[in-house]
């Protein structure tokens, strides 16, 4: 398929691109995979993406009219919740930071799913103060040899490849020297150990990497450059989190409804009015999600994922806290309390219980609560920023 050059292709001209995929190749004689590599080649995996890299360089809204004719056709996705960071991370990171060997080499089997991505970015020493990191990279020829540990990663157990950032330079300004890179996970040096969490499952884990090679060619952007792109990454991932897209009562604030709409016996005035307040907050903020979306399509994210990711953590925590109390006793109950490691993120689960344990994650998972009032003060509403004294020393002279 050739770019639309003179005018932008339109939703109609998207429809025939799903048709002549659909009658290329039938989902029903179709082996998942094949499929999957036919759409990617048809510019119909990332509508707004180059040519050539999944996309037709057409307008990101006009997604949802390719989404909703394959699905209309029963085709399959490409399980976008075991992917999530793959798509929502490091896709949007290679396209703007990547070279073409880059972009062609890994987007389309990270599109497939054939392979997995995770994020190396906090450490022991460096969540919050994300800038702080001390994992080290050292330059060895053509070749960076790295030696640290990483931690909270989700799915590194089951991730071909991460993306990392490092420090470069100890001799600079703490965002001044680093530089971020992809690494193969399957590299030698690289051990993944579970972290088991408070729901019992482990879909987080620490990695340690000692004496890893990774080659100078799998660096995205300049070397010093990795506080840049790293905020690339997580302004996406932010969007990721907080931002998607729910239908009315979609989420946690459609359980907690069903609930009271299922056992009238629970119900109590104080908890109804609880329950109104939280409904329309949780309303308001997808109303606010579905505009957030309509600014991404139009350029890139900015400073206002963080307040769909602040919303999202601080109403999952109150929406799961009141449906416990409303269940009563059968809130404790926890049907699966075994040792497990998911390959998707669940935020949901099957039970109150483990809903109310999860979310206690949302506020740390993604940038924490505190940082983002941080970002939404300073960089939305233009409030002063916070005293910072290590600025300009050399993040070898901070103290630790």
């Amino acid at each position: 398929m050739t770019k639309q050059s003179d005018t932008e292709i339109t939703a109609e001209q998207l429809r025939e691109h799903v048709a002549t995929l659909l009658a290329e190749h039938d989902p029903a004689r179709t082996d998942r995979l094949d499929f999957l590599r036919a759409r990617f080649d048809a510019g119909l995996a990332w509508v707004h993406f180059p040519v050539g890299l999944g996309g037709l360089d057409a307008p990101r809204a006009l997604q949802s009219v390719v989404d909703s004719e394959l699905a209309r056709a029963g085709a399959p996705d490409n399980q976008p919740r075991k992917i999530g960071i793959g798509l929502g991370m490091a896709a949007p990171t290679i396209l703007a930071f990547g070279t073409e060997e880059h972009k062609a080499r890994f987007l389309r089997p990270l599109w497939t799913g054939e392979e997995v991505w995770c994020q190396l970015f906090s450490e022991p020493g460096a969540g919050s103060d994300l800038a702080s990191l001390a994992t080290r990279a050292v330059r060895d020829g053509s070749d960076w040899i790295v030696n640290g540990q990483k931690v909270w990663t989700s799915s590194a157990h089951t991730a071909s490849w991460a993306i990392i950032v490092l420090r470069t330079d100890p001799d600079v300004p703490k965002h001044e020297g680093m530089s971020y890179f992809v690494l193969d996970m399957t590299a030698p040096g690289v051990e993944v150990r579970p972290l088991r969490q408070i729901t019992g499952e482990a879909e987080f884990n620490e990695v340690f990497l000692t004496d890893v090679r990774i080659p100078d060619s799998q660096r995205l952007g300049e070397i010093g450059q990795g506080w840049q792109v790293a905020r690339t990454t997580l302004m996406n991932e932010r969007v990721a989190i907080g931002g998607g897209a729910l239908p009315r009562e979609g989420g946690m604030i459609g359980r907690l409804a069903e609930q009271w709409r299922n056992n009238p016996e629970l119900r109590a005035p104080d908890l109804h009015d609880r329950l109104m307040r939280l409904w329309v907050s949780a309303e308001a903020t997808r109303l606010v999600g579905e505009r957030l979306r309509q600014q991404l399509a139009a350029g890139v994210p900015g400073p206002e994922g963080s307040g769909a990711k602040l919303a999202f953590a601080t109403l999952n925590q109150a929406i799961s806290g009141l449906e416990v109390e409303l269940m009563g006793e059968q809130g404790l109950h926890y049907s699966d309390w075994t040792m497990r490691r998911p390959e998707t993120v669940d935020f949901f689960g099957k039970d109150a219980g483990y809903r109310y344990l999860r979310a206690k994650g949302n506020s740390i998972e993604g940038g924490t609560s505190e940082v983002l009032r941080n970002v939404i003060a300073e960089r939305v509403l233009g409030l002063p920023s916070e005293p910072r004294v290590d600025k300009d020393i050399p993040w070898k002279d901070l103290p630790r």
